[in-house]
């Protein structure tokens, strides 16, 4: 398909949906990634060891995960615009609030808090582009919302640059109240989902049980698991990354910062090959295998095969772009594996509570192993071996062609 043509498809309200949505999720993006960049000043303050920072920001994203899962099904109940709304509110007060935290108890509440309300962006924003997007270029929509991820990343590294070293880390997360005013554009800009239809007073209520219904129970397990194992990587990987090139590899903090935000940046292109070719060339199944396996083989080349800044960046940035990749591929790939009534409720728990999950066990797993066996063996454990495993689990999920109707997915899955 020519860019014309998925040009034209997209005009007026897909696209003035599409850019809300993906400011919005960066903005979010950029909230959660402010705790990576503060970590090392962070472990200083309060005198932490490397396992202790990783069960700090373990035990936050694993409350903050339970929660998203009951919070998630909200857009199943009440409607993906108002949980977006509410989604916003709740994580910018909570990421400013991280600076007004006196102990490491305080602060990983606050954490968890704001994990569990800024996550309630993925599964709204995922379900309404999914929802609203021409069939033709669906996956591209949805799949291209996810550049919001490296973005926000990249913004949080350039706060850090700018305000961590001068100010502190309790300074940088006001930044959260940045998101704060994008609410109001929400509210402006975006209309419920045309698909979405509020349950009756007698009917029943979307349910993680109805995940496990027959014909459904094991492509949901199956993708939790997959995304679980991916995202111990993806997750902990890169939270840990500024503190793996602080103490690893040497590098000042503002250096680390700026290596890691523009590997997300260059990251970007990875979702734009994955996104194109799972629409237009390969079923997305296949293309979020590859981008995934891919993704295992750089990152043993980053941590083996490279040792100097520019090195390190430019390893990071090609794992980066095969990481991200398939980050946005299977995002359009999960969000078509579920019916309307449950979209949001599937996406919250193999989509959201997976994530959480992962980065929970992630940075435990990783600041343990840092500890005991070194930081290169920690990255790898926890950073490659994770992503074959995804990959692996990834085959077991059935392959679909690109630019069906949601319902028409429905209906293939279902035979």
């Amino acid at each position: 398909m020519k860019v014309r043509e998925i040009l034209a498809l997209a005009r007026g309200y897909p696209t003035r949906l599409w850019l809300t949505c993906f400011g919005a999720y960066a903005l979010s993006q950029m909230d959660l990634a402010l705790w990576s960049y503060a970590l090392p000043v962070i472990r200083v303050e309060f005198d932490m060891s490397r396992t202790g920072i990783g069960v700090l920001t373990g035990a936050a994203f694993g409350l903050g995960g339970v929660a998203l899962v009951w919070l998630g099904m909200l857009a199943d109940r009440i409607g993906r615009k108002k949980t977006m709304i509410g989604g916003i509110v709740a994580a910018s007060v909570f990421v400013a609030a991280h600076g007004l935290a006196m102990n490491p108890v305080a602060l990983g509440a606050l954490r968890a808090a704001s994990m569990a309300s800024g996550g309630l962006l993925y599964p709204a924003t995922g379900a309404l582009v999914a929802e609203e997007a021409p069939a033709k270029i669906r996956g591209l929509m949805t799949g291209l919302l996810q550049v919001a991820y490296p973005l926000g990343w990249f913004l949080a590294s350039m706060l850090a640059v700018l305000v961590l070293a001068d100010h502190g880390w309790r300074v940088l997360f006001i930044a959260g109240l940045i998101g704060l005013p994008f609410a109001l554009v929400v509210k402006r800009a975006v209309r419920e989902s045309s698909r979405f239809v509020a349950p009756a007073a007698n009917a029943p209520r979307p349910s993680l049980g109805a995940l496990f219904a027959p014909g459904i129970r094991r492509r949901t397990v199956t993708l939790f698991l997959a995304q679980y194992f991916f995202v111990i990587a993806y997750g902990g990987a890169f939270i840990f990354s500024p503190l793996y090139f602080h103490e690893a590899r040497g590098f000042d903090i503002a250096g680390t910062a700026t290596l890691v935000g523009l590997s997300n940046l260059i990251g970007v292109l990875g979702y734009f090959l994955a996104a194109w070719v799972g629409e237009f060339y390969l079923t997305r199944r296949t293309t979020t295998v590859i981008w995934t396996l891919l993704g295992s083989v750089f990152f043993v080349v980053f941590l083996w095969f490279t040792d100097g800044y520019a090195a390190s960046m430019v390893a990071f940035s090609v794992m980066a772009v095969f990481l991200l990749g398939a980050a946005a591929v299977k995002f359009a790939y999960i969000a078509e594996l579920f019916p309307t009534h449950l979209r949001a409720t599937g996406l919250a728990f193999c989509g959201s509570f997976a994530v959480s999950l992962g980065q929970a066990t992630g940075p435990a797993l990783i600041g343990w192993l840092a500890d005991t066996r070194g930081w290169n063996v920690a990255m790898f454990v926890g950073g490659a071996l994770p992503l074959l495993v995804a990959g692996i689990l990834y085959l077991y999920l059935k392959p679909l062609p690109s630019g069906l109707d949601v319902d028409e997915v429905q209906r293939r899955l279902a035979t």
